[in-house]
């Protein structure tokens, strides 16, 4: 693996272990925080813009990833950031980050 991607990954898993730190102490903590919905939206944003920065020759290669979903998600949160949808936010946080984190550190023992 190239060194690049190798960092890109470390930049996703770090993102996936604050947000999961961010988040646990609930839906409910994290609805009335609002310093930690940004802290979680932030943290998407740099993850998903990571995963951009991989080779697409790369990310063909590992195609179990929604690689063009991820992507299309930090132009939602970049461009869009007024209509960001906190219910979506969680949903992501809850039930796609943990795979992503688990193909991710696969990932990076190959």
């Amino acid at each position: 693996m190239r060194k690049s991607c190798r960092v890109y990954l470390i930049h996703i898993r770090d993102c996936i272990n604050r947000i999961q730190t961010y988040t646990a102490s609930g839906k409910v903590a994290f609805w009335e925080d609002t310093k930690t919905q940004d802290a979680v939206i932030r943290n998407l944003e740099v993850l998903c813009e990571s995963t951009r920065q991989l080779p697409e020759a790369w990310k063909a290669a590992h195609p179990e990833i929604d690689w063009r979903r991820i992507s299309d998600f930090r132009n939602v949160l970049a461009h869009q950031y007024l209509d960001v949808d906190l219910k979506v936010v969680w949903d992501v946080a809850e039930n796609y980050l943990p795979e992503l984190k688990a193909a991710v550190e696969a990932m990076e023992n190959d």
